[in-house]
């Protein structure tokens, strides 16, 4: 699931080059200019991208990290 995540977000870096989009005039739903519709589901891909990076790719070892230090208690605690 890692290469499948850096697939996708190696395309999103690529889609993100929308050249074509420039001199386009047209309007979505008659006032939203092309290229800015395009960007907002750009935005979109790429929140659900990071949302699969964070639940499948997340490295294991940050967790444990965090938890390890979480139960050990703050010196100087108590004085």
């Amino acid at each position: 699931m890692q290469k499948l995540v850096w697939v996708l977000v190696v395309a999103l870096i690529v889609l993100h080059q929308d050249c074509w989009n420039w001199q386009n005039g047209n309007l979505i739903f008659g006032f939203l200019p092309v290229g800015l519709a395009y960007h907002i589901v750009l935005s979109i891909a790429a929140s659900a991208v990071w949302l699969l990076a964070v639940q499948y790719a997340w490295p294991d070892h940050l967790d444990a990290d965090d938890a390890a230090t979480a139960e050990a208690p703050a010196e100087g605690a108590g004085e």
